[in-house]
């Protein structure tokens, strides 16, 4: 008898269960990697040196403070236990290190709790006093070496981008972070090292600070260890101070994921080691105590997409047998889908909007019968009401996160009448709002894109009022000031699309001087200039979109006339085409400016023709099995 292998050329795997979506395996087994117990240092304390400071088994904890007293204890770890050396000549708190072992590092900074400027080298047994950093400060972390150091960020007391290299000499201040950092981590080497604060990512190339692909879990005053492509970050703070955090993310060059977290939330602590070898110790479990423990981390090295971990076995196109079920199955892409969200507080349209589907921000906006300055941030299940805008308005648009937010220009603020455009702009940093620099151009119902620090605004409507007159205007910001940019091909208004402030897809919005013509037109943005591409499929305007990159985004809702003319259809961007995926369960229109999520990933919240509460969430999952069955 022929086999199926003979007849069509291949073997059917046999398998005793199907293979699980990602999420889904990850939770059963988690990224692999644990903490355990490691040896008690013999000074109680939080805030000791951050930064590089050894290894698991060569780690060295020097300063730090509890309650009102501050050490210059210094303390060596060789694997299983602590050992006392002598202490630093300045005792104090919250310094940065650089250091490869526990016998040759370098410190600076601090405060005692006046801000130090002070920098000490060891070599293995006693501290030399040697230059002074050229900006003191504290609460910031270092990298590299004893002869090749880096420190970044810090209070001064107020928070500081300023990034300086060490020599073996002195300090020479280089380029700084591009977002101030008082509170961060970091590690890594002087021409390769990393930094993270809230949930912003930078790695350093010797020269200048990048950002790159932000942490699942917004924290401050945590540890970090590793290099730029193999990072551990693990415990902290909530930007709003309320928590301790246990939570750990292993980085491996391009995603972050959530591992095992520690047995105790803690801040204030440190590390030492490499993101599969790990040590954490020291810190503040809560409220100002300290902490003499320590815990271990063991980590396989096996990415969670490495098919050895078992996370994700599956691969589309995959054409298997289940010998539990009897039943024939393959694997496919997964398709996308809307489901039902937590209700905001508040009926809400033409509100900002930015973040992702598990950290949303939706920024003032209309709310019958005027508008608020009201501001709700979602977690993935409920929304909460945070810090209000200085000036109620809509029509606004938004980019950046919940902990480090832009919001700019739009109808108001409440200085103005509520038919006046405005150029204010204001900054959130995780817990209150900051007017800062105005826009350029007076104008509204923008597109917008990128993070906090590097920013894009294109097209909206200007005045004079009434007449809503479609500007093509463009608009970088770089964290303290608008510049503009190349003009789009296209004045248009009531626009989105998805992307940073070097890669934009912007699609769809309205034409003209008046009344509302809708049109399909798509430009792409490269940092130098716009591109026509392949049109919309549905003409829209008043539409929300959600996307990280300017290759990869969906577009949603909207509004196309005549009456009632609001719009439940959602299309994918792929970087060349757009495909018509799922439906909206609620057609509506001017709910939120600003993308929110990626292609996979996001969600929409309030909007018109009523306006809601209701939030719906997109999620495209990771693949889908069908059963194979004869006809």
């Amino acid at each position: 008898m022929s086999e199926y292998k003979g007849i069509k050329g291949f073997q059917v795997q046999t398998r005793t269960e199907d293979p699980a979506p990602f999420a889904q395996a990850l939770a059963d087994n988690p990224y692999g990697g644990s903490w355990a117990s490691g040896g008690n240092l013999n000074t109680t304390r939080q805030a000791s040196a951050r930064g590089t400071t050894g290894t698991q088994t060569a780690g060295v904890a020097t300063g730090g403070n509890s309650g009102g007293s501050m050490y210059g204890q210094t303390e060596q770890y060789n694997g299983s236990a602590w050992s006392e050396v002598n202490d630093l000549n300045t005792a104090r708190k919250s310094l940065a290190s650089c250091a490869t072992s526990n016998t040759a590092l370098v410190v600076a900074g601090g405060n005692t709790p006046t801000v130090k400027a002070n920098t000490e080298s060891f070599d293995g047994s006693s501290w030399t006093e040697v230059n002074d950093l050229n900006t003191g400060r504290h609460a910031f972390s270092g990298a590299g070496t004893q002869t090749a150091g880096l420190v970044f960020g810090g209070n001064t007391p107020t928070a500081v981008a300023i990034t300086e290299s060490w020599n073996g000499t002195s300090w020479t201040e280089v380029n700084d972070l591009n977002t101030t950092a008082g509170g961060n981590s970091g590690a890594g080497l002087q021409p390769a090292a990393f930094m993270v604060y809230h949930n912003q990512h930078e790695q350093w190339n010797g020269s200048s600070w990048t950002e790159t692909t932000e942490l699942n879990t917004s924290r401050t005053h945590m540890a970090s260890v590793g290099s730029t492509t193999a990072t551990l970050t693990f415990g902290g703070e909530n930007p709003g101070g309320s928590a301790r955090l246990a939570n750990t993310e292993s980085w491996n060059g391009s995603t972050w994921t959530e591992g095992n977290d520690l047995s105790t939330g803690t801040y204030f602590n440190s590390g030492s080691g490499t993101n599969t070898v790990a040590l954490n110790f020291t810190g503040d479990p809560g409220p100002g105590s300290g902490t003499n423990t320590s815990e271990e981390w063991a980590f396989s090295g096996i990415q969670p997409t490495d098919p050895a971990a078992g996370y994700a076995d599956a691969i589309v196109g995959d054409f298997y047998y289940n010998s539990t079920t009897g039943q024939f199955k393959n694997v496919g892409a997964g398709v996308g889908a809307w489901a039902s969200g937590g209700s905001t507080n508040d009926q809400y349209a033409y509100q900002g909007s930015c973040g992702t589907q598990t950290a949303g921000f939706s920024i003032s906006g209309l709310i019958p019968p005027g508008y608020d300055a009201y501001t709700e941030q979602y977690d993935g299940t409920s929304w909460t009401e945070t810090a209000n805008v200085n000036g109620a308005r809509h029509e606004a648009s938004a980019f950046g996160s919940t902990t480090a937010a832009i919001f700019a220009a739009g109808y108001g603020p409440n200085s103005l009448t509520p038919t006046e455009r405005t150029d204010k702009t204001e900054s959130f940093d995780g817990s209150s709002w900051t007017e800062v620099a105005e826009t350029n151009e007076i104008k509204n119902i923008m597109g917008s894109g990128g993070t906090a620090t590097a920013g894009i605004i294109y097209g909206g409507a200007v005045h004079p009022n009434p007449a809503p007159t479609a500007t093509a205007n463009v608009e970088y910001w770089n964290g303290s000031g608008w510049s503009e940019q190349t003009n789009m091909n296209q004045a248009r208004s009531y626009l989105a699309g998805f992307g940073t402030q070097t890669s934009i897809t912007a699609a769809g919005g309205n034409i003209g001087t008046a009344g509302i013509t809708p049109t399909n037109v798509v430009e792409t943005w490269d940092g130098t200039s716009w591109t026509e591409v392949t049109e919309i499929n549905n003409q829209r305007t008043q539409y929300s979109s959600g996307g990280t990159t300017g290759t990869s985004g969906i577009i949603f809702a909207g509004y196309q006339p005549p009456n009632p003319g609001v719009k439940t259809t959602t299309e994918e961007w792929d970087g060349s085409s757009w495909t018509e995926v799922g439906d909206l369960a609620t057609a509506r229109r001017t709910a939120g400016r600003g993308p929110v999520g990626s292609s996979t990933s996001s969600m929409i919240f309030g909007g018109q023709n009523s306006v809601y509460t209701a939030t719906e969430e997109w999620t495209v999952p990771d693949f889908q099995i069908k059963t194979v069955t004869t006809s």
